[in-house]
């Protein structure tokens, strides 16, 4: 009893900063409790003199991402400062988002947002271990680390854009294939694209041409479709493929026949490309050859040249 009574007038006796400390460690339960309860929580917006379209959108992105259901405020005024400030870049990253497969929700400006929101949460640990270790360069090296951690955030995007094309691109031609072979067999086109994605429903390139399927059950035609699939990917060689297919489906070419075509182009590319690979190996490697033969010589001359100059040295 008495140890208890001495600790609450340790406690009491601590002044202005025990009450500080008391309050600033209940407002930390409290946001914290805040936050989950903001986490956890995703009622919809309701309409107002927003478009329909944009309050849907929002609302999707409330049920996907906590983050966003979270800082909802901050994302969209960070969102519109990027969209003052990086006006001419936004078209890449919206380009990315698509080809790397996230929610189509998203816009690039806010997703920009809640790669910077990421970096600011993050920025007090930066505060705290630079300015720990380095005082007050600290302070420069954890504004550094905020701009790095919304660089990679930025390169981990167009990362996954570009390992999500390269997995559509190495897929295709099977998938073409089984068009192919579907169509030939007396299937139409809309039963054998639905049969491919059925088939490759877990990868990538069934995602797209699945894609292509719902905007053509949505009224969209074929060339629309396809037209929207070669926007949302932009890459060379997609791009080359589905303009074979809009223009034999202009000129009336069977789309058996195209679908076969291209999947022998893509092979051939395919083909070209492991040979290049091939090709730079040898050159590649010459530089380690080198080194590994300077190390040969050193290993098998050293021993002598040492007892050289330590009997020279001797005489």
């Amino acid at each position: 009893m008495n140890m208890t009574f001495t600790l609450y007038a340790n406690i009491g006796s601590g002044g202005p900063l025990g009450a500080s400390g008391s309050l600033l460690a209940g407002a930390a339960v409290a946001l914290g409790v805040w936050l989950a309860w903001r986490m956890l929580r995703s009622e919809d917006l309701q309409q107002e003199n927003e478009w329909r379209y944009d309050v849907s959108r929002i609302n999707e992105l409330r049920r996907l991402d906590p983050l966003y259901r979270t800082f909802q405020p901050a994302i969209q005024m960070l969102a519109r400062l990027n969209r003052a400030v990086f006006r001419d870049n936004l078209a890449e990253v919206q380009r990315e988002l698509q080809a790397a497969g996230l929610p189509r929700f998203w816009l690039a400006e806010e997703y920009l947002a809640r790669a910077e929101l990421i970096a600011v949460c993050l920025s007090p640990l930066y505060v705290y271990f630079f300015v720990e270790w380095l005082d007050a360069p600290g302070l420069m090296m954890a504004a550094i680390a905020v701009l790095l951690t919304v660089w990679f955030l930025r390169w981990r995007l167009a990362s996954m854009a570009k390992a999500r094309l390269k997995a559509i691109k190495r897929r295709m031609p099977f998938l073409l294939d089984l068009l192919t072979l579907l169509m030939e067999a007396g299937s139409t086109f809309l039963n054998a694209m639905g049969q491919a994605v059925d088939e490759f429903r877990e990868h990538p390139v069934g995602e797209e041409f699945g894609r292509v399927m719902t905007d053509m059950s949505l009224g969209k035609t074929r060339v629309e479709a396809f037209s929207a699939m070669r926007d949302r990917l932009n890459d060379d060689e997609i791009t080359s493929i589905i303009g074979s297919i809009l223009q034999g489906e202009q000129l009336g070419t069977p789309l058996a026949h195209i679908f076969r075509t291209q999947s022998d182009v893509l092979r051939i590319k395919r083909t070209q490309r492991a040979e290049t690979v091939a090709g730079e190996a040898g050159v590649n490697m010459l530089l380690p050859a080198v080194l590994v033969m300077a190390s040969t010589v050193l290993i098998i001359i050293g021993p002598f040249m040492l007892n050289y100059l330590y009997l020279g040295s001797q005489m």
